[in-house]
């Protein structure tokens, strides 16, 4: 299998998780939706309550606790970008350390230095 096979099983993946989720959930909002002002109300809030509970929350709650009141908004920022570089470095350094120092175990169809199969 080369790259774009490889690509394309994966695309067909995710859009078959995609179909599985969001088609189901589109048909059961577009139902609950039509009942009532309430069913409306308590389908919004409860969407807006679980897309902020988690991950969201730890965005602006973290830095509240852990930052002095002086610093908090120069370390939220320091904090902030940080992640985003470490978001980076993680994401292109799999892809160069997952590759096998070995030429013989690269697939081929993928450049020596874009490999993401280990060896």
């Amino acid at each position: 299998m080369n790259a774009i096979q490889e690509v394309f099983k994966i695309a067909c993946a995710q859009t078959i998780i995609a179909l599985c989720s969001a088609v189901p959930g589109y048909l059961r909002s577009s139902t609950l939706l039509e009942d009532s002002r309430f069913s409306t109300g308590l389908t919004y809030s409860l969407t807006f309550f679980f897309a902020n509970f988690g991950p969201n929350a730890t965005t602006f709650i973290v830095p509240a606790e852990i930052f002095p009141a002086r610093f908090r908004s120069t370390c939220h920022g320091i904090s902030a970008a940080s992640g985003k570089v470490g978001a980076i470095v993680g994401a292109f350094g799999f892809l160069y350390l997952s590759q096998s120092p070995d030429k013989d175990k690269t697939d081929a169809g993928y450049p020596l230095t874009y490999c993401v199969r280990g060896g």
